[in-house]
């Protein structure tokens, strides 16, 4: 992976994030009783939105942005937190949400939830030396295997509060999210299970998932119904593909991704504005022109760690029209149209994380 330089313009990305983002969720979007933070403030960033739930893998990602920022005793709170209203001490793992009250409202075992448990632990371990979260990664990840194991090397995207039921059908996020979860639990703790783990998964994934004319990683199972493809998440694979080099293994992901690296830029990009639309068909037609910030940030992190100079030298332009668009003195825009107007007002508490790991793979 080439060395990334930071411009002036990406060192302003992390400077607003510095100064304007990360203050919102130590101030108005804290909920000091409960110790959590809320799930969304509104366009201001001095009002939350009514708090009808709280969600483990929000207290996760914020768990993980502040690690990165430093602020021992906030995780520290954090981290005694999502234990103790999430971990389901009766069957195992963690509820997905609690409600206003702190008690547990929707107690799905959720694979998405797990596997920012297992990375939030694992990155808050690392940077505090801090020996019970490492434990708790690997007790999460154990359980994962064991627990959620689907066909052909899959995992279920959800089951039942006791395991015994799937709650829904096979989707690649939480897969993918997954992957990225080992990567981090691997350099915390050194443990090479964690590798042949995600050589296993990405090869499984490959198997299910991979669209072959594009080389895009499906959303649903190759064959299902109303599947989709999501440049963002084309640009969040080629990402970890970047990361996780010679445990790819078999999977063929590394070149596949390359050509979805491609295809993504190509019919997922407005060439106005540089948005990122939602979601295409296998064709490359626009079906959901919705342009979320998450999938801004994971275009310029993908652009940022690109192998060829020609791609990252667009980096700079791209910030340019990103930040305008997507920023703001009070947070950031969570969604736009495809003309433009703010399709989401509010700012949810999962975002920072987004933000914070773009800004990391740019460099700054």
């Amino acid at each position: 992976m080439s060395a990334i330089t930071p411009t002036p313009s990406a060192a302003g990305l992390r400077e607003h994030f510095d100064r304007v983002v990360l203050p919102l969720w130590r101030g108005p979007g804290f909920n000091a009783a409960l110790r959590l933070p809320f799930e969304a403030l509104d366009a201001s960033g001095a009002a939350t939105l009514p708090a009808a739930r709280y969600r483990a893998m929000a207290c996760a990602r914020q768990l993980f942005v502040f690690s990165q920022a430093g602020d021992a005793n906030h995780c520290h709170t954090l981290f005694e937190t999502l234990r103790h209203h999430f971990l389901d001490r009766a069957h195992g793992g963690w509820f997905y949400s609690v409600g206003a009250d702190g008690a547990p409202l929707d107690t799905t075992k959720d694979l998405y939830t797990h596997a920012f448990v297992v990375f939030a632990c694992a990155a808050y371990g690392q940077r505090f030396g801090v020996t019970e979260a490492l434990d708790v990664a690997r007790e999460t990840s154990a359980l994962i295997v064991d627990r959620f194991k689907a066909r052909d090397g899959l995992l279920h995207a959800a089951l039942d509060v006791s395991f015994a039921n799937a709650a829904s059908g096979l989707l690649q996020n939480p897969l993918m999210h997954l992957v990225e979860a080992w990567l981090v639990a691997s350099e915390a703790t050194g443990d090479t299970a964690f590798d042949t783990a995600i050589t296993r998964l990405v090869e499984a994934v490959a198997r299910t998932f991979l669209h072959a004319p594009t080389g895009c990683i499906a959303e649903l199972p190759m064959g299902d119904a109303g599947n989709r493809l999501e440049p963002g998440h084309q640009f969040e694979w080629f990402w970890l593909a970047s990361r996780a080099g010679a445990r790819l293994g078999d999977s063929g992901l590394e070149e596949a991704l390359g050509r979805a690296f491609v295809f993504a830029q190509q019919h997922g990009l407005d060439p106005a504005t540089g948005g990122v639309a939602a979601a295409l068909d296998e064709s490359g037609q626009v079906i959901d022109a919705t342009q979320r910030i998450w999938a801004q940030t994971e275009y310029l992190r993908a652009i940022a760690t690109h192998g060829e100079s020609a791609v990252r030298d667009q980096l700079a332009p791209q910030i340019a029209r990103f930040a305008p668009r997507f920023l703001t003195a009070q947070g950031w825009v969570e969604c736009r149209d495809a003309a433009g107007n703010v399709a989401r007002a509010d700012m949810p508490s999962t975002t920072p994380y987004h933000l914070l790991t773009a800004y990391m793979g740019i460099g700054v």
